[in-house]
C-alpha cells in the first residue's frame, strides 16, 4: 500500500505551509489525505505518513486515534457522524439518530452490509442554532435534520 503521487502533492502543498523544521505541523493535514485515498487509515498509512514527515510512527498514530474524524478501522462509503451534544439531543439529534438507526438497521460505529454507511456518534460540531446536526465524511455539515431530510439525504447518497 502506497500513497499515490497526487495524494503526496497533496501533502507537499500542506507541509510548504509550515518552515522546514516544522513539518509535522503538517500531520493533521496529511491524515486527512491518507484517509480520503484509502477510505480509512491502515497501519501501513499511518507508517507511510510517518515516514513521509520523519515523525515516529507512535507520534502518527497518537493523532490518529485521538482526533474522531480519523478511521483507523475500515467504514462505510459514507461516514454519517451525529451530534448527540445535549443542545442537539434537546433539539431533534436523539430522534435523528433513532431515525438513521431504523432506516439503514444498524447501531452506533456499525456498517451496513452494503458497506455504503456507518452511523457514528459525535461530538459538539460548533452548530448548536442549526440542531440537529450531522457531517457526512467529516466534510458535508447538514444542519436542521428533519426526518424528511434525513430520508432525501439517504436517497441522495445512495444514488
Amino acid at each position: 500500500m502506497a500513497l499515490s503521487e497526487e495524494s503526496l502533492r497533496k501533502i507537499d502543498r500542506e507541509v510548504a505551509k509550515y518552515p522546514p523544521e516544522g513539518k509535522q505541523s503538517a500531520l493533521m493535514a496529511a491524515l486527512a489525505v491518507a484517509q480520503d485515498e484509502y477510505g480509512w487509515i491502515p497501519l501501513d498509512a499511518i507508517d507511510e505518513v510517518a515516514h513521509y514527515l520523519g515523525l515516529p510512527p507512535i507520534a502518527v498514530q497518537e493523532v490518529a486515534t485521538f482526533y474522531s474524524m480519523f478511521d483507523i478501522k475500515p467504514v462505510g462509503k459514507y461516514k454519517i457522524t451525529i451530534c448527540t451534544n445535549l443542545p442537539c439531543a434537546l433539539s431533534g439529534g436523539e430522534r435523528a439518530a433513532r431515525h438513521l438507526q431504523e432506516k439503514l438497521g444498524v447501531g452506533w460505529s456499525e456498517t451496513t452490509p452494503d458497506r455504503q454507511f456507518t452511523l457514528v456518534e459525535g461530538e459538539c460540531m460548533g452548530a448548536c442554532g442549526d440542531a440537529p446536526v450531522l457531517l457526512v465524511n467529516n466534510k458535508r455539515m447538514c444542519s436542521f435534520m428533519s426526518d424528511e431530510k434525513l430520508d432525501a439525504l439517504l436517497a441522495e447518497l445512495k444514488e
